[in-house]
């Protein structure tokens, strides 16, 4: 696992549980839907650069 994908599910992650704990707080849906777009992304872009795949 190099770092750069690391950082990127760490990021993935961290997004998540943000737009949990927005969606807990009633925040706006728009709001909760750009960080859950925001995290899948992360998470995708992290778990393709993991060297498994290569």
């Amino acid at each position: 696992m190099t770092g750069l994908s690391a950082v990127l599910i760490f990021v993935g992650l961290f997004l998540l549980g943000g737009a949990i704990s927005f969606w807990r707080q009633g925040l706006p849906r728009g709001v909760v839907v750009l960080l859950g777009i925001g995290s899948a992304l992360a998470l995708l872009a992290g778990v393709l650069r993991l060297e498994v795949w290569q």
